[in-house]
């Protein structure tokens, strides 16, 4: 049924009827039927609150004094009077449930004994069992230990060459004489010597190119003079300039090598490819030798003497002429020959060079070797470390001088010697000179501009060495 209005009866019965007086905020909310669930929880919470006893702790101050018998009202309460329907006498709010999570279980922990405590200042209690004991003792290894035994180099690699009083003479001049010294297989040896020290000469006899006149030698196991052919087969030898056909290209200088050398001609052409690839001259590989680099001549003159995996190579002095990054680019050949187990004799005249890649270095000078060692050892038995200090104003020099003259020992330098710039002061210590030289200097004020803890170069140690050589023949 409707009414004049069109209405449904039974809505405007209900919009007729009078609504019970109300707040401005409620005059200004929408209506909400009677039967609403959320109106009706919301009723059930404002009744809870509004008749709920106070706590002491909520108390007004009157109730404290007994100043009043009633409750003061509760000005806290949220104002939820924004409706004129009560609710049912009856109702209970129902409490609500919250889940709750229980703590994860903390996973068991081993037993330390109070020694492992080391944040604590209290001293650690007694040890009273053989188990607190064994727990005292356990520890925890993070990596194995290295035995320093093993990094040693063994002791029992056989020697690739082993030269022995060779002795070289052209016509009354004696070019080499009695020069002895062995290289292990795997290692890279260099020969160091002024020009004319005989160092081309003992390679020479050493390549079967020129025969002794005294001494022996032998070569992968062969006698350079019972067994030149076995010594040949075994052996790379790179001179002092490129061996090649300027002419070919690249590549065909390679194969050209690998037939003269006894491989087939397919065989060439692969063992070709290879040592391009390996010596990054695949790009220039088309191109004739004459229009190569110095570098580029140099690593493939040595790739042509790889061609048939030689266990000896003799590199004689290889980077003569080169500038900085070509002589580089030999060097980490020379590197990788040796990781895959080649055997180097090095002869060269750049100290740099022999200091960089050699395992040990052999001096020779007017035909005889007068020092043997690896570098550290060379530096070593020449001269100690030293402390080079320099003041930050030359006034400073006779204060300095005074005050570090019992570790500088007796000098020609005069005091009052402004020209010397910098003080030397032998470190035979090592860094316990150079904190005690830094101690002395902090404690008597004087500025310092550089202070450096050096050793000797191998510049320093070939000076001394051949001087010294020098100075024996006189």
């Amino acid at each position: 049924m409707s009414d004049a209005g069109g209405r449904p009866a039974g809505r405007a019965d209900r919009s007729a009827a009078p609504r019970p007086e109300s707040g401005p905020l409620e005059q200004t909310m929408p209506w909400v039927p009677e039967d609403d669930p959320i109106l009706r929880q919301l009723r059930a919470w404002r009744d809870d609150l509004a008749t709920r006893e106070p706590d002491a702790s909520e108390s007004s101050p009157a109730e404290h004094s007994g100043d009043s018998t009633e409750s003061a009202p509760r000005t806290d309460a949220p104002n939820l009077a924004y409706s004129a329907v009560s609710a049912p006498a009856d109702y209970t709010p129902p409490t609500p449930v919250v889940p709750v999570t229980p703590p994860a279980q903390a996973r068991p922990r081993r037993a330390r004994h109070a020694a492992w405590n080391v944040m604590s200042a209290a001293p650690p209690a007694p040890i009273e069992s053989a188990a607190e004991l064994r727990l005292a003792n356990e520890r925890t290894v993070a990596f194995p230990s290295i035995d320093p035994t093993a990094l040693d180099v063994a002791r029992d690699v056989p020697n690739a060459i082993v030269a022995t009083n060779l002795k070289k003479t052209f016509g009354d001049f004696t070019a080499v004489h009695d020069v002895s010294f062995e290289v292990p297989k795997g290692t890279i040896v260099a020969i160091l010597g002024p020009n004319g020290a005989g160092k081309t000469t003992t390679v020479n006899m050493l390549c079967t190119l020129l025969a002794p006149d005294g001494g022996s030698a032998t070569v992968a196991g062969h006698d350079v003079v019972d067994d030149p052919s076995g010594v040949r087969s075994s052996i790379m030898l790179t001179g002092q300039f490129a061996a090649l056909d300027e002419s070919l290209t690249g590549r065909e200088n390679l194969i050209l090598f690998g037939r003269l050398l006894g491989l087939p001609k397919k065989k060439a052409q692969v063992r070709a490819d290879e040592l391009l690839e390996e010596f990054s001259l695949t790009e220039a590989s088309g191109r004739r030798v004459g229009q190569y680099s110095g570098g580029m001549r140099r690593r493939i003159d040595i790739a042509c003497g790889l061609v048939t995996a030689p266990e000896v190579v003799f590199l004689d002095e290889p980077t003569t002429g080169l500038d900085p990054r070509s002589r580089q680019d030999v060097w980490t050949l020379v590197e990788q020959l040796r990781d895959s187990g080649v055997t180097i004799l090095l002869t060269t005249q750049y100290l740099e060079e022999a200091d960089m890649l050699s395992d040990n270095i052999v001096v020779i000078d007017k035909g005889r070797v007068i020092a043997e060692g690896t570098s550290d050892e060379l530096k070593a038995e020449t001269g100690a470390a030293y402390c080079e200090v320099t003041p930050a104003h030359p006034a400073y020099l006779p204060r300095l001088r005074a005050r570090l003259r019992d570790l500088i020992g007796p000098t020609d330098v005069d005091d009052s010697d402004l020209d010397e710039r910098t003080v030397s002061v032998p470190a035979p210590n090592g860094p316990e000179t150079l904190a005690e030289v830094m101690r002395r200097t902090e404690a008597a004020k004087i500025p310092l501009a550089d202070i450096a803890l050096r050793r000797p170069s191998l510049d320093e140690v070939f000076l001394a060495l051949t001087a010294k050589s020098g100075d024996d023949e006189r």
